[in-house]
């Protein structure tokens, strides 16, 4: 289908987003969040896509924060549905896929743009980037996960002063703190992201599939059940039969 705030190109077995409003840096809005989610359920489907890379067009911006003109004027009732709506219809999508997908930072990711990030599997991040959760600044508080996934990724101190201070962080420290993964100068990022990808599009899909639902998991009682039941499971599976037989045979499997 055809996307107005979005790029959508595939090729190897993967799939790169693209936010594409540099002239609001590439704010989420309700027509880019549904064009998101539909790319992704269209992606999640599709057998010859393996990995999805999200950035945002231009050097500036991954993503800029929430369009704030659309709900300056919203009460109680109409933000817990913008809320709601969001986690549902792409943060939770992206944290559940099927397929890894991997944020390719290049520019300023601010409250839903973090939020966004934090949402991928895998984040990689230009020197230039600015991450941050500004929203105590609007009176308000992270809307899209980002009180409940930063917490995780980076330990509740860090998480708290990120939030309660509404400051944004460089790139470096984001990795100092684990809040991406690498850092590279912004003209290597989508190449660096790329042959990530490339490795793990080398790699069996069901597998990953499985990791992927298991290690969401791992902070909850089914994990560790989760991960025994799908270790079972793949054992019965034409990828481990093709990934133990290639090993045997001293050759690269074909999955």
């Amino acid at each position: 289908m055809g996307y107005e705030n979005i790029l959508l190109n595939k090729e190897n077995k993967i799939a790169v987003i693209t936010i594409n409003r540099p002239e609001s840096l590439n704010a989420l809005n309700a027509k880019t969040i549904s064009e998101l989610s539909s790319a992704l359920e269209e992606l999640n489907a599709d057998a010859e896509c393996r990995v999805i890379i999200l950035t945002g067009s231009g050097e500036k911006s991954f993503v800029a924060g929430a369009d704030i003109k659309e709900f300056s004027d919203f009460g109680q009732d109409r933000a817990e549905e913008l809320s709601r709506n969001g986690h549902h219809s792409l943060f939770n999508k992206i944290e559940n896929m099927t397929k890894p997908v991997i944020a390719a930072v290049n520019g300023f990711a601010l409250g839903g743009g973090l939020e966004l990030a934090m949402a991928c599997h895998i984040r990689y991040a230009s020197e230039n980037a600015k991450l941050g959760l500004p929203e105590v600044t609007l009176g308000l508080i992270p809307g899209y996960g980002g009180t409940q996934r930063l917490p995780k990724l980076v330990g509740k101190g860090i998480a708290n002063e990120m939030i309660f201070s509404a400051k944004m962080i460089p790139a470096h420290r984001a990795k100092e703190i684990g809040l991406v993964n690498e850092v590279y100068p912004i003209e290597e990022l989508l190449t660096k992201t790329r042959e990530l990808a490339t490795t793990i599009a080398s790699n069996s899909p069901m597998a990953i599939s499985k990791a992927i639902h298991a290690v969401n998991l791992s902070d909850t009682e089914k994990g560790f059940e989760t991960e025994i039941r799908y270790f079972g499971e793949l054992f019965d599976m034409d990828d481990k039969k093709e990934g133990v037989s290639a090993f045997l045979e001293k050759r690269k499997p074909n999955f």
